[in-house]
Order: C-alpha cells, then structure tokens, then sequence
C-alpha cells in the first residue's frame, strides 16, 4: 500500500517500514563513525523498539560487537494497517545486525509479566548464558501487577494545578493549559507504571535464575528538566515515579552487591518521543530549546545522545556521575547560557512569533522521522510492502 502520516493530536496512527529502516541505517551511521568501543557484550535491553531503548541496542550491538536480547510490547501489520513503528525499527535492526553477523533477538510482550521475564530468562540460558549489561527503557500508559489489578499512569501536578504557556500541536498555536493535581491513587499508579518497581523485579529475577554476569551493569533513563517545567514534570506524578526510580538504582546496588552488579540512572536531555510528545507545556519549550541548541552546535538526538553516554561517561572504568550518582547527559541543555537565552525567549514567545523564536519545523521533523515519515531520499508515493515479519520474533 502507499503510507501516508496520519497524525492525530501528538500520535501518528501509521508508521512507514522503509522510512523506519532508513531511520536505523543513520543511527547505525552515527554509531559506526565514533569507532567501536570497549565495552558489554551480552546485552538485554527492557524496552528496545524506539527512542533511547533502540539508541541504546543500535549503541551496545554497533558500537560493542555485543549480542542483544530486545523486548518490545510492538503490533505487526494486519494487512489493512501498518505496524507500528517499533515493529519496523526492529525489523530494520535485526537485517542490519545480521549483515555484521551480531546475534540479535527479540521478544514481543508484557516485559512487566512473569512469563516474559521467564521467556527472557530461558533465551538468555540457551544463546548467551549471561547478560553483562541490562538498559531498562520501559514507556508504558499502564501495568498489570503481580496479583491482577491494573496500574494507569497520568501526567499531573502532585501540588496546586499549573497553568503555562503550551504549543497546541494540532495548529501550531501558542496557548496556555492548566494541568489539575493528581489524586493519591493517580500518584500511586503513576510510580507504579514509570517508577523502579519493575526494574528491581527484572534485575532480581535474572540474577536468581543466574544469568547475571558479574560485575553487570545496568542503566534505567530519566529526565529532570529547567525549573520552568518542574510542576508539570519533576515535581509531578512523572517526576515522582523517576525519582523511585532513582531511589531503586541505589536500592539494585546495594542488594547485588556481592555480585558487583552496578545500577545507574541517566539523566538525558528533552527530545522528541512519543513519550514526551503527549506532555503539556513540554513540547513548545522543546521546540524553543531545540533552536538554542542548534544555534550553539550542542543539540543532540537520541543517537547522539546513547553514544556519548556510552562513550564518555558509562563505560569508564568508574562512571562519572553527580554528588546523586546520576549520570548527568543533560549537562549541555542546563548549560547556564543555553537555559538563559530559552528563558528569554519563553517570556516572549506566542503564536505570531513561535515560527521565529523556536524551532518547531525541527520538532514536527523529529515527530515525522519516529514514524518513518519525511526522509528527503525516499519516494512516498511508491507502494511499499507494510506486512514484514521479525526474523528471530519469540
């Protein structure tokens, strides 16, 4: 069928196989030009289809010659829809992976449940034996807990309600939205879903079932942001649930001490994902940072980001961390200048200026190209074949 985006709010219900392959072969190229690395080479990645999940697994197998285990909760094509864009990346990622001849397979469910961390475990057994670095990279709207009940995540404030400029992104307007409290079943699910619960039971099962290696590594992802969106963000029901997930880096650490076992969290800069694209307020001061950024030769996508991580900070022989010890990848967007001149423009910002001020031509080209969509090499008129499988899918 020909694809074409249809974009609904800040979700984009098709996704292009041959754009999203054409999205892995750049990652891979901006892997590949920083030269290969020193580092794991038994690698599980909780959450691998998109986003910093998939930079990481694109990083580990391209940049560390390691084998990957993947999961990822992705939908195929029926025939009559796409798959989802995971699916695709996925399906690209594992051509690519064996060109180089790197194992790489992938598991398609609830990496909350028992039976896919069972299933991980057995597959690890069977093909590596042990993992030797673990990235948890998990961006779900709800969680079905150990005994039936449901778990829902919200995006609210967990203090008065919060009321700020906003980019309407269905018209590219500036608005104001007010964001209510949450309740305290709200907060609960939210930490339930976005916090270390899980990634503490996934750590917890695999060195039971011991496939752990010594001395593993594992990372989980976080955001902190400017203070501007502290009420909605680190103060709100998502930035409770990152910080017991910080809390459970400690808490992994200490446990597995004997076995060496080292958990960190990174903390990445503001980017386009299908994640951070439903937040309010968020994406206008995405768009306004994405042109400072630019301007000052430090603005970086999910790749990039991953990379330098990997490069600079992670695989060291002690991983450089703040007085926290959190792994600190949004040091450039902090930058004192870079926060300064998006303040200014903030304050001054509406939706006859927006277009001028902030970059929100580059924002939409981030949205796009996570579907597949707006590559400037690839014909979108041609048919393209929208049911591709997973060769190695468990």
């Amino acid at each position: 069928m020909i694809v074409e985006p249809k974009v609904r709010e800040y979700i984009c219900t098709t996704a292009h196989p041959q754009g999203c392959e054409e999205s892995i072969k750049r990652q891979i190229e901006v892997v590949e030009k920083q030269g290969t690395m020193e580092g794991p080479k038994r690698v599980l990645v909780i959450g691998c289809s998109t986003g910093y999940g998939l930079a990481s697994r694109i990083t580990s197998a391209f940049g560390c010659k390691a084998a990957t285990i993947g999961i990822m909760f992705e939908r195929p094509s029926n025939g009559k829809r796409t798959a989802t864009p995971g699916w695709y990346n996925t399906v690209a990622f594992e051509k690519n992976a064996e060109k180089e001849g790197l194992y790489a397979k992938t598991i398609n469910g609830d990496a909350f449940s028992k039976e896919v961390k069972d299933q991980t475990i057995e597959l690890i057994k069977k093909d590596l034996g042990t993992v030797d670095m673990v990235i948890y990279s998990l961006a779900a709207p709800r969680r079905t807990m150990p005994d039936g009940s449901v778990a829902s995540s919200c995006l609210r404030t967990t203090g008065e309600a919060f009321t700020e400029k906003n980019l309407d992104l269905r018209n590219n307007e500036v608005n104001t939205k007010t964001v209510e409290p949450a309740t305290d079943e709200e907060l609960d699910g939210t930490i339930k879903v976005m916090g270390g619960g899980d990634w503490k039971d996934w750590i917890a099962a695999l060195s039971e079932a011991g496939v752990l290696a010594e001395e593993t590594v594992t990372v989980a992802y976080s955001y902190i942001g400017p203070k501007l969106t502290y009420p909605i963000y680190y103060n709100g029901t998502i930035g409770m649930a990152k910080r017991d997930l910080h809390q459970a880096a400690k808490d992994i650490t200490a446990e597995f001490k004997t076995r060496g076992v080292q958990a960190y969290v990174s903390v990445n800069k503001a980017l386009v994902t299908q994640a951070s694209a439903a937040i309010p307020v968020v994406p206008l001061y995405f768009a306004i940072l994405y042109k400072v950024m630019k301007e000052h030769g430090t603005h970086e996508g999910c790749i990039q980001q991953i990379s330098r991580l990997f490069h600079d900070k992670l695989l060291k022989e002690q991983p450089i961390t703040d007085n926290e010890g959190l792994i600190r990848m949004d040091d450039w967007e902090q930058d004192e200048t870079i926060q300064k001149e998006v303040m200014d423009i903030w304050a001054k910002v509406d939706t006859d200026n927006v277009k001028q001020l902030a970059d929100v031509d580059g924002y939409w080209e981030d949205f796009y190209h996570m579907f597949g969509f707006h590559y400037e090499n690839l014909d979108y008129t041609k048919d393209v074949d929208v049911e591709v499988s997973i060769p190695s899918i468990q």
